[in-house]
């Protein structure tokens, strides 16, 4: 029985801490060594520090996928895709390790994450390091309520962790990842009923619009686009809102069993249909980085860094 990250299915919590690594030094084999050490840390933490609810996820670049376990590699491992339509770009930025740790206490997230660099400083460079937190009620900083979209449940487990489509990988997941950027003051300047119309939710209770009401161009609409008829959640979110008192933004991190549920948001989200529609959220936020990661199981990175 393989056993998946923590991380990918973990209940929301009240502060994260975002690290993405360039690796560079060409030592395999001690990266894997020291990948399985890094899931003993949050293990150690999670028991030492129960109520805090501690937990992480681990994820290697599909590009140095290939450097670090050549031999054995995921069936739809993909680069982040090359999506852009007009002034809308997803970029993509370096990365070659994506660490998210999570926990209701801070102090908790700051001392995993000291440890963690100190353990992979002799092979890793530190590109990013974003500090995300809970917002009132689970909303993002437009005030709306985030991952309206997530699956629940049970249902999490089966739309984010690989099954046994993929047996050598059963237990892991395709993660991806961007930091948004808000336009916080442009944002303001609308009336709540102009920003409810872009969401397609209410701003005081989440409630949707039915789909009479519900606008093509909002961001619930393409979301549902991009989804298994417009009906079934085909990824789970484990995002976070970020910022000081001059940049505020997003942090959104997609777990899914493939990669092809991310790619059809992207392209829902970004690309102009035929009727002249995209995501009119995006006229309002800017994606500055982004990132496609395979987080494996702890059953695969442990005998993989005994191999």
């Amino acid at each position: 029985m393989t056993q998946a990250q923590k991380g990918i299915c973990a209940e929301p919590n009240l502060h994260g801490l975002f690290l993405t690594f360039t690796v560079v030094d060409d030592d395999p084999q001690a990266m894997r060594v020291k990948l399985v050490r890094i899931l003993e840390l949050l293990s150690y933490f999670d028991d030492e520090y129960y109520e805090a609810m501690v937990s992480g996820v681990l994820a290697i670049g599909t590009n140095y996928w290939y450097e670090l376990y050549p031999d054995i590699i995921p069936r739809e491992l993909a680069p982040f895709p090359d999506i852009h339509c007009e002034d809308r770009n997803a970029p993509n930025s370096p990365g070659d390790l994506f660490i998210l740790i999570k926990a209701d206490r801070i102090d908790i997230c700051h001392a995993i994450g000291v440890e963690i660099i100190q353990l992979l400083k002799p092979h890793v460079d530190l590109y990013e390091e974003v500090r995300g937190f809970r917002y009132l009620d689970g909303r993002d900083l437009t005030g709306f309520v985030d991952g309206a979209e997530n699956p629940r449940g049970m249902q999490k487990f089966s739309v984010a962790i690989v099954g046994d489509e993929d047996p050598d990988f059963a237990g892991s997941s395709y993660v991806h990842i961007q930091r948004y950027q808000h336009n916080m003051h442009k944002w303001q300047l609308l009336p709540i009923p102009k920003q409810e119309q872009i969401i397609g939710r209410k701003k005081a209770d989440n409630a949707k619009f039915d789909n009479a009401n519900l606008a093509a161009d909002s961001h619930t609409a393409r979301v549902q686009l991009a989804s298994q008829a417009g009906k079934n959640s085909t990824m789970l979110t484990q995002n976070m809102p970020y910022g000081d008192m001059s940049t505020q933004g997003l942090y959104c991190v997609s777990c899914a069993n493939s990669p092809q549920p991310f790619t059809k948001l992207l392209k829902a989200r970004v690309v102009i249909d035929e009727e002249g529609n995209y995501d009119k959220l995006l006229d309002y936020t800017k994606a500055e980085t982004g990132g496609a990661f395979f987080a494996p199981s702890i059953t695969f990175l442990k005998q993989q860094a005994k191999d």
